[in-house]
């Protein structure tokens, strides 16, 4: 079963966010974090994922702080716009807004983040002040200028090898300052798990990089 709900922030910014619930016994919660192209048919078929292996999912649409209902396609306009509105996006109000997706979710138990590319970054960040039960970052970019930032609960990373906008130096970066991390490289570029965008996905690297997940939530989460 699943849904849009408005929750509210400790701010008072009122946004959507999808949940998507379990048929069974609920195991713990996943926040999703989405893209710079909004609450996506992907983002939701994440979330419906994590539902069906038995998790409460809500993914909240993080773009409601300046333009409400946003969703983007894939074609070079739509990626300027996705970025712009990032820009538009204090980080410090966006993990508001995670905060308050998290604190919903914890009725079901342990909570985890799972985010992409915008969401990888954020799920790093949220990683290091909130208290989650577990965090996973798929090809995160902004991973690397927040290593003043440190997970404080177990965290898996995702990358593709032929990323050119996270290079081999960004990641000898990461793991260097976090050695304990869970880190995973794929023969594939940016947004390899995005089935959205054919020209970037890759069906082998995104269903190993699932699988990953899976097995990572359920022993970090339930």
């Amino acid at each position: 079963m699943s849904h849009f709900e408005t929750l509210m922030a400790r701010d008072g910014h009122a946004f959507q966010a999808y949940l998507a619930r379990p048929d069974a016994a609920v195991r713990g919660a996943v926040v999703v974090l989405q893209e710079i192209f909004g609450l996506t048919p992907h983002i939701l078929a994440m979330a419906d994922g994590f539902a069906a292996d038995g998790y409460l999912a809500i993914a909240p649409a993080l773009f409601d702080r300046v333009r409400r209902g946003l969703v983007l396609g894939d074609d070079p306009q739509d990626v300027q716009r996705g970025l712009g509105y990032r820009q538009q996006i204090d980080t410090a109000k966006a993990l508001l807004d995670i905060a308050a997706s998290v604190a919903v979710a914890r009725h079901s138990g342990k909570v985890a983040v799972v985010g992409y590319c915008w969401g990888g970054t954020l799920a790093w960040l949220a990683a290091s002040q909130l208290s989650l039960g577990a965090a996973v970052c798929y090809y995160g970019g902004g991973i690397a200028e927040h290593l003043d930032k440190l997970p404080t609960c177990p965290t898996q990373l995702h990358f593709g090898e032929r990323d050119t906008s996270i290079p081999p130096a960004a990641l000898e970066r990461i793991r260097t300052a976090y050695p304990e991390g869970e880190r995973y490289l794929y023969a594939a570029g940016h947004g390899f798990n995005n089935d959205d965008r054919p020209k970037h996905y890759d069906a082998a690297a995104a269903a190993l990089a699932r699988e990953r997940t899976r097995e990572f939530l359920a022993q970090h989460i339930g």
